[in-house]
């Protein structure tokens, strides 16, 4: 997928000025309330017109002022999956999923209803009424509507933040596998971090009715780092996890990661502060934490004042947060071994 925005737009005090260009499967919008992302959406699909400009999703030209095209929402074939899930309250759950199915043109119709229902886990739900359904259930049929109408481009604005966090990361795992599974590339907006560094390879930032730039979701998660009240975090998905004492026991990088609020018998998502991260320089004689791991120093990154520490465990990578005077007492630089201990009460599961 790629997508060329040079478009404006003046809505009262607020003005869009956006030119760039963003490539790829999975890519983000990112940007605070306010910055202009959902404007930008509204445009891309087509339930907006800019004032000037252009905008080419791949070869295809969707808006030109210059030329005066303008293609309806319908010619776009771009499906959009809101924050709100928007289902057709007077249909059931297989009328809702099967609505933009029916009106795709028979040569465009690549996705199978069956494949997609198993993909997501609907089976139980296709006699339903939509009132009958979670919150989490309304958006899996919300993004099962948008993906079977076969889109060249799927997008979701904000489609996780209606949501508590028990439900919002039950529904992550759904979004990247019905993209992964179908090939239907997606533009995934929002304001969190976490939500970019689990959802998007590359993220376009936007500010004010303009965009900065493109970045990566770690980048934006190292930039935000001094700033955030969680400073970086560090997602893991861990598995195969053995109980003992209380504790549970998951494989990772050259040993174990030990946590208290863990699971047997399926993958779990984790996320770590950098703060929770203490580094020794020499092993320790004594420490409560039950997490004590030798890791190699790879990189150090500057965030407001604060030094980021990129640390290597076999195939682990984590990030520790310390103040610039630490780093220069200790003498961290790339290549050096430090210890990283960390509580087992400092990992959150999320999902």
């Amino acid at each position: 997928m790629r997508l060329r925005i040079d478009i404006r737009k003046k809505l009262g005090s607020f003005a869009l000025d956006m030119q760039s260009t963003i490539e790829g499967e999975h890519s983000g919008i990112f940007g605070a309330s306010g910055s202009g992302k959902s404007t930008l959406v509204h445009m891309i699909s087509g339930l907006m017109k800019p004032d000037s400009g252009e905008l080419y999703l791949d070869d295809i030209c969707l808006f030109s002022s210059q030329k005066r095209i303008n293609l309806s929402p319908e010619k776009r074939r771009i499906a959009i999956v809101f924050q709100h899930a928007r289902l057709f309250p007077h249909l059931g759950v297989r009328a809702n999923l099967l609505f933009g199915y029916k009106r795709c043109r028979p040569e465009h119709r690549k996705i199978s209803p069956e494949a997609l229902i198993e993909v997501l886990n609907l089976s139980h739900l296709m006699k339903r009424g939509v009132n009958r359904l979670s919150g989490g259930e309304k958006q899996r049929v919300a993004l099962g509507r948008a993906v079977l109408a076969n889109p060249l481009l799927l997008v979701m604005d904000e489609p996780l933040s209606a949501l508590d966090d028990s439900l919002r990361y039950q529904i992550i795992p759904y979004l990247r596998s019905v993209s992964e599974e179908f090939g239907v590339p997606y533009l995934f907006i929002s304001h969190s971090i976490t939500e970019m560094q689990l959802m998007t390879d590359q993220v376009m930032v936007v500010s004010a009715g303009h965009i900065e730039g493109i970045s990566t979701p770690d980048q934006l998660a190292r930039i935000g780092m001094a700033s955030s009240p969680k400073g970086y975090l560090n997602l893991m998905s861990l598995n195969d996890a053995k109980q003992q004492d209380g504790l549970f026991h998951y494989p990772w990088g050259n040993g174990d990661l030990i946590v208290t609020d863990g699971k047997t018998g399926e993958e779990s998502l984790f996320e770590l502060s950098s703060r929770d991260i203490i580094l020794f320089k020499q092993h320790p004689e004594a420490i409560s934490a039950r997490n004590l791991l030798e890791c190699e120093v790879t990189e150090l990154f500057d965030s407001d004042g604060r030094k980021g520490v990129v640390l290597q465990s076999g195939s682990g990578r984590l990030v520790a947060e310390i103040v610039r005077t630490a780093a220069e007492e200790l003498g961290i630089t790339p290549g050096i071994t430090l210890f990283a201990a960390i509580k087992a009460s400092a990992f959150r599961r999320l999902g």
